[in-house]
């Protein structure tokens, strides 16, 4: 069972996250929270497998609060739910360490489906968002570019390989077909990509090969 907090400041979102996740058979939704504090809190009484947490709260935001739970190394997976499209906060929760990021008009099969898929260890970004970052990342300045370049070349040719594949949205399952590997080989390569780039999540992979221009 994949165990859930809703984190949202209004009730009628909380209530309508819940009523959409509650007839999966393998979700559960253990815990609600109105504010960020209230948020990280929740996770450290249920540690839950999902955060479902909205960005802009009253206090504590959402933000801060994946901050937070990071601080504290809570192994939660992050998935960011807003109804704004601002780069500064895509951009910022990613990099943060978010597993994925959601509009909150997502269709409601799509919620379910993003918290399954960021439990499995993939990253799930609203087709709106990914179009948005795409463009936010062509033409960085040659320096990111090529400081990001110097880090994927630290890699293997496979690694970079799986890494390409990772920026691409796609799932361990699909990397494997592509690359003629078992998803458990994806796995082994994905996590040793992690590890060598000193990062989190193959959300942060993905940024970084946007940076590099691949």
């Amino acid at each position: 069972m994949i165990r859930v907090v809703v984190a949202d400041d209004e009730q009628l979102v909380r209530a309508g996250v819940k009523m959409i996740l509650h007839p999966a058979p393998d979700i559960e939704v253990v815990a609600e929270a109105a504010d960020g504090r209230e948020a990280v809190s929740a996770v450290a009484a249920h540690r839950p497998d999902v955060v479902l947490m909205d960005v802009r709260m009253p206090g504590m935001d959402g933000l801060a609060a994946l901050r937070e739970l990071k601080r504290r190394s809570f192994p939660s997976r992050v998935i960011m739910l807003t109804t704004f499209h601002l780069d500064d906060y895509i951009h910022t929760a990613l990099s943060e360490g978010a597993a994925g990021f959601l509009l909150k008009d997502t269709p409601p099969k799509r919620i379910a489906d993003a918290v399954r898929s960021v439990t499995a260890g993939d990253a799930m970004l609203s087709p709106e968002i990914t179009r948005r970052l795409i463009a936010a990342y062509t033409g960085r300045p040659p320096d990111q570019a090529r400081a990001a370049r110097s880090r994927l070349a630290t890699l293997t040719e496979r690694e970079r390989a799986v890494a390409g594949e990772v920026a691409e949205g796609s799932s361990n399952a699909r990397i494997g077909r592509s690359l003629g590997m078992t998803e458990t080989t994806v796995k082994a390569h994905v996590s040793r990509i992690l590890t060598k780039l000193g990062l989190e999540n193959r959300v942060q992979v993905a940024l970084l090969v946007r940076d590099a221009g691949r």
